[in-house]
Parts: structure tokens; C-alpha cells; sequence
């Protein structure tokens, strides 16, 4: 994509072809504008993408739109306030609280990964001992990803294998394991690479330093005081709370264009690196808050911004979270997210006074720079 942002992928991104449906034409609440953003909507749904939940939030206060359908079978549309899985947007929640246990005193992002989970990160070439929690964070590690061993994807992505493991439960030294049987991407700190393991490791670094799991950390230091209440940690639960809408995929059956109803499933697949699930007004929100240093202290929020060049994402990634310069020269912070049936977006300018949120619920169509661009851009 030679736009200015990417989706990137969570343990479960899919890459398939598109679809196209006949869908109604889209519900917009509360004032009217954002045209742009209400066309690349549409134009998202024509492309074929069931639906779209949005909401965005400027000083004209909040606008609600969605496009499309939440339900082939029944054409009920989408809703603004629907709960979504969202993906690799799990990765700044995660970053923020180990940036948290850092402020603490608890731990330091120069500890390396062995200090926590001795002898985790070993062989093939790999060595925790000369990785840094730091480059865990800012995918600078040159970890295997986990969810390109072919093993994983067939497991995950073919359709009957989908169907048959979609209520299996993924431990986190079993993913590491898995990655473990593979050799680096690279050395430590010489390149970037977006690793899943890279998150899988950090979430299991939450829990030797705190003895709570990340997904609790998180409730409790994030979900919670900022009355995020439509944001879960689901860990093992293969169901995604109302309201809601269904989640379609295509797998990995590209010849057919068959259309799968993913909605269900137990997303420890994705773990630390990608289970969340939320709703655009929540997702608003926490990233606002965020950037507005009402999450983090001012070191550590600086911390979190520090960037590395990041081909993959078309911008720079700091610590969970990526910066975007957009066409018109607005800069974006924030994280995009793929997993079955979903794929999201969510961010806000650098002082937090204009974030976005937004969810497809198809995972095979669709391009998310075209509505960011729509919505800060005007085009």
C-alpha cells in the first residue's frame, strides 16, 4: 500500500480477496458533516466490506456513522456504539502498562527479557539474554513471528481447521515455543520487524513482575479508571458482548469467495498481541487520554513516542503506538488492528483533541487510509 498508514496485522490477520455485497446505505447520527469521511464509508462498503461502526470526535463535538450491515443473513446495519474484536490495538494497552510498572520502579525497558523469563527466548539463534523489554515494545527484537509458522496459519487459517480449533486455547510458552523453533529475523536492535511474539513475551513479563495476567493489569490500570466500559479482556471467552454485530472472513479459501462467519472464537490465539475487544467510543477515549499525558507521566509518554522508522506500517513506531504523517500533514498517533472478521483503526492528533475510531466487520476488503485520510484530510 503506498498510502501514508497500514493495517497491521494481529496474530490473526488474514490476507484474502475481496467480496462485494448489496448493502443499505449508510446511517449517520447527530450533526451533519464530515462528508469526506461519510463518502470513503461508502465507498468501503461498495468495495465489499459488510459494515463500518464509526465515530470520530473534534471540538464540534462527537459524530456517530456507520455504513453497511452487521448481519448478512438478516441486513441489520451496523451500530455506532458496536463492540468489535480491535485487534493489534491490544498492543498499546499492553505497552502502556508495562510503561506504568517503569514509572513504578518495578522494572526497566533496558532489562533484558531473560531477566524476567529466563531461558524463554533461546535457540535457533535466539538469546533473551541481548534483548531488551524496549525492543519487545518497538519491534526491534528480531523475534520469529509466531503467526508466520506455517504450522500456526493452518491451524488458524484454513477453514476446517478454523471450525474445529476455534474453541482451543493457545498458551503463551506454546506460542513462544513455536516461535523459538524458527532462526531470527534479525540481530537485536539492527532492523524492525512487527513480531506478535514480541507482545506474546511482554504480556507474559506483566505477570512475572505483578503475579497478576496482563489482561487483569489492564483492567485494572487502564479499562477502569478511564471508564473504558465496553472494553474487554476476554483471555479464553469465545464471544463478543452486545452490542455487537457478526465478524466475516473469507480464511484462507481466496479461489471461492466463500464468506465465513467468524464471530466466535477463543482469541488466546492472538494473546497479548491482539485479543482486546472495544468499541469506537471507548477506543476515542483511551487514545485521547493518552496523548493528553493522562495514562502515562511525561517520561514515560515520551518514552512511548520515541519512533523508529517502520516500513511496514508506512510511518514510525514508538512503544505500541505508531505516528503517521498523513497527506495533508497532519500527524496521527495511534495503532490499526486485524484479527478475524475485524479490522480496525483508532488514533488522535498529538494533543488529543481529534481522535477516530473505526471497524470493518470483514477482514478481506477495504482500505482504512482512505476514511483516516477522509476524516483529517478532507479527502
Amino acid at each position: 500500500m503506498s498510502v501514508t498508514m497500514r493495517l497491521v496485522g494481529t496474530a490473526v490477520a488474514v490476507a484474502v480477496t475481496a467480496g462485494t455485497f448489496a448493502a443499505p446505505a449508510m446511517a449517520a447520527e447527530h450533526r451533519v458533516g464530515h462528508e469526506a469521511t461519510r463518502k470513503a464509508m461508502n465507498a468501503t462498503v461498495k468495495d465489499g466490506v459488510p459494515g463500518v461502526a464509526l465515530q470520530a470526535k473534534d471540538r464540534h463535538g462527537v459524530w456517530k456513522a456507520t455504513a453497511g450491515v452487521g448481519n448478512l443473513r438478516t441486513k441489520q446495519p451496523r451500530s455506532a456504539h458496536d463492540n468489535f474484536r480491535a485487534g493489534s490495538i491490544t498492543k498499546t494497552f499492553v505497552a502502556t502498562v508495562l510503561l506504568q510498572l517503569e514509572a513504578e520502579g518495578r522494572v526497566s525497558l533496558d532489562d533484558t527479557v531473560d531477566t524476567w523469563l529466563p531461558g524463554t527466548v533461546r535457540g535457533n539463534g535466539h538469546d533473551g539474554r541481548k534483548i531488551s523489554l524496549r525492543q519487545l515494545l518497538n519491534h526491534t527484537s528480531g523475534i520469529f513471528n509466531y503467526t508466520d509458522d506455517e504450522y500456526v496459519q493452518s491451524e488458524i487459517f484454513l477453514p476446517d481447521n478454523f471450525f474445529r480449533n476455534k474453541y482451543r486455547t493457545w498458551a503463551p510458552e506454546e506460542i513462544v515455543g513455536i516461535a523459538m523453533g524458527h532462526k531470527p529475523e534479525f540481530a537485536p536492535g539492527t532492523a524492525w520487524g512487527y513480531s506478535n511474539t514480541n507482545y506474546t513475551l511482554a504480556g507474559m513479563v506483566i505477570k512475572k513482575v505483578t503475579g497478576n495476567s496482563y489482561g487483569d493489569e489492564v483492567r485494572a490500570r487502564v479499562i477502569e479508571p478511564l471508564g473504558l466500559h465496553g472494553t474487554y479482556m476476554p483471555g479464553t471467552d469465545h464471544r463478543v458482548p452486545q452490542p455487537s454485530s457478526r465478524a466475516y472472513s473469507q480464511l484462507a479459501d481466496n479461489t471461492t469467495g466463500k464468506i465465513y462467519d467468524v464471530t466466535e472464537f477463543n482469541p488466546s490465539a492472538a494473546n497479548a498481541a491482539g485479543e482486546i475487544i472495544s468499541n469506537p467510543g471507548d477506543l476515542n477515549r483511551f487514545y485521547s487520554a493518552l496523548l493528553r499525558g493522562k495514562v502515562l507521566p511525561p517520561k514515560q509518554l515520551a518514552e512511548m513516542k520515541t519512533t523508529v522508522p517502520a516500513e511496514v506500517v508506512d510511518g514510525r513506531y514508538g512503544l505500541g503506538l505508531i505516528e503517521n504523517e498523513l497527506s495533508c500533514g497532519v500527524t496521527i498517533w495511534g495503532h490499526s488492528g486485524g484479527i478475524h472478521g475485524s479490522s480496525s483503526f483508532a488514533g488522535t492528533t498529538a494533543d488529543g483533541r481529534h481522535s477516530l475510531a473505526f471497524n470493518f466487520n470483514g477482514d478481506w476488503s477495504g482500505d482504512p487510509v482512505k476514511v483516516v485520510e477522509a476524516e483529517y484530510c478532507g479527502k
